[in-house]
């Protein structure tokens, strides 16, 4: 059995090779055989791509069925919560603005310890050149991110904080005041990640180019994990001009030989940073459209995103270095295409949730479509796979759960009334998903 919570990219210390040695064989373990126990460290899994390799996983439940415990949250948030072996970790905006990193038992949803970080508003409206924030969307829009040892969180006023598993403070800062106002259009979300002992952050915005002398910065940046002390800062301005600019993705992280690349998408490019420098490694630019909230996901050497706002879906091979040509993108899709969820590969097909409720499979060798059909109102959640099962979930509360197949084979309707935006996590053979102020734990309940 694979060990738990294998930590990504290990105890870094700027030892890449080795780093990179040592994720290619749990890459290939863990990708290749079922596991048990996995942990589900960060936004949309342990790759970041909603793939779970996890035996054991409910497909099936009501409110009166499977659901092993809820937890009440202190008003909401539309981060996901991670987990780490016995511990849950979630952010929250409160009803008094305080921002809360919560550590919650996985055993029965009762709270470990509450920490506040910073307290702030989300504002509704405000001028051009000031973040706003969308009605559907707080300053805990950003996941936390663990490795087992720390646990980050960020919001969306900038406060950056790291714990230990305990609860202790390790350091906090605010990347506004680092470098410079937020200018989002509809509040930063985008969520950290762990790369050995670093902390990666991105911040990708509408520079303001036609409003002020000195343009608005976009930009990658690492920090010491355990003390907070600034490692590299390299800007990411690609001339995208006003709402084009924004994203409000994560990035992907892929190990190579000799190293670690930080893949980001946003403001009309993707391209790769070396985790251990911050210098660009490729860009695939010309990926003309409005804003991103679509994450990417990868599968070997293909990333498959979503170009600006509803824009096409498409496939991308990834790897060299430089400028990448446009022969790289191996094809586009245009028809009903997602605003806001990431798409998600598995048995050889994508699979992707269009806001307007309607789901889509198409084969990743050519992006045709395999097959459509509507499963409900509207989505906003990411769609995950598990044990060749794809998990739709839509914002109030219904889940639809289908076979990974060519064809359309729905398994299961199952539905808890809740208003649901946070994208489902998933370990130890138990499904997490976070309501509008509750989390639902969805398990197998054992025989009578």
């Amino acid at each position: 059995m694979a060990a738990r919570g294998a930590r990504w990219f290990g105890n870094w210390n700027g030892r890449l090779p080795r780093v990179a040695a040592r994720s290619f064989l749990w890459l290939a373990f863990c990708w290749g055989t079922a596991v048990w126990g996995e942990d589900w460290p960060m936004w949309r899994g342990p790759a970041g791509t909603g793939v779970c390799r996890e035996t054991g996983v409910p497909w099936e439940w009501s409110q009166e069925e499977n659901v092993l415990w809820t937890a009440e949250i202190p008003a909401w948030g539309n981060s996901t919560p991670v987990v780490w072996r016995d511990r849950i970790f979630l952010t929250t905006q409160d009803d008094q603005n305080d921002l809360l990193l919560i550590c919650l038992s996985k055993t029965d949803g009762r709270t470990l310890w509450s920490r506040k970080v910073g307290n702030d508003e989300a504002p509704r409206e405000a001028p051009r050149g000031r973040q706003k924030f969308h009605a559907l969307n707080n300053l805990a829009s950003p996941s936390p991110v663990t490795d087992g040892r720390f646990v980050a969180a960020h919001f969306g006023n900038g406060d950056l904080a790291v714990f230990d598993m305990e609860g202790s403070l390790q350091w906090k800062r605010n990347l506004q005041a680092d470098h410079g106002p937020y200018s989002i259009w509809w509040g930063h979300a985008n969520s950290p990640v762990i790369v050995g002992d670093l902390l990666i952050s991105v911040c990708i915005q509408d520079s303001l180019a036609d409003l002020q002398e000195r343009p608005s910065v976009s930009y990658v940046a690492a920090h010491d994990l355990k003390t907070g002390r600034p490692v590299w800062f390299t800007e990411r301005m690609t001339g995208a001009e006003k709402e084009h600019g924004d994203a409000y993705t994560t990035p992907l992280v892929r190990a190579v030989d000799g190293g670690v690349e930080v893949i980001v998408m946003g403001a009309e490019q993707l391209d790769a940073y070396d985790a251990a420098t911050g210098r660009q490694v490729w860009v695939l630019p010309g990926l003309v459209g409005n804003r991103v909230i679509t994450g990417p996901t990868l599968e070997d050497d293909v990333v498959y995103s979503t170009i600006g706002m509803r824009g096409p879906v498409f496939a991308a091979r990834i790897g060299g270095s430089g400028k990448l040509p446009q022969e790289r993108i191996l094809w586009q899709y245009s028809s009903n295409t997602p605003d806001c969820p990431s798409p998600v590969v598995c048995e050889g097909l994508l699979f992707i949730a269009g806001d307007n409720g309607v789901a889509q499979c198409l084969d990743v060798a050519n992006g045709e479509m395999c097959w459509r059909e509507r499963m409900g109102r509207e989505f906003k959640a990411s769609p995950i796979t598990a044990e060749g099962r794809v998990y739709f979930l839509d914002t109030s509360g219904r889940c639809t759960v289908v076979e990974a197949a060519r064809e359309y084979r729905p398994l299961a309707v199952n539905e808890i009334p809740d208003r649901m935006l946070a994208s489902p996590a998933v370990s130890d053979g138990k499904l997490f998903l976070r309501g509008r102020d509750r989390l639902y734990c969805i398990g197998r309940e054992a025989a009578p």
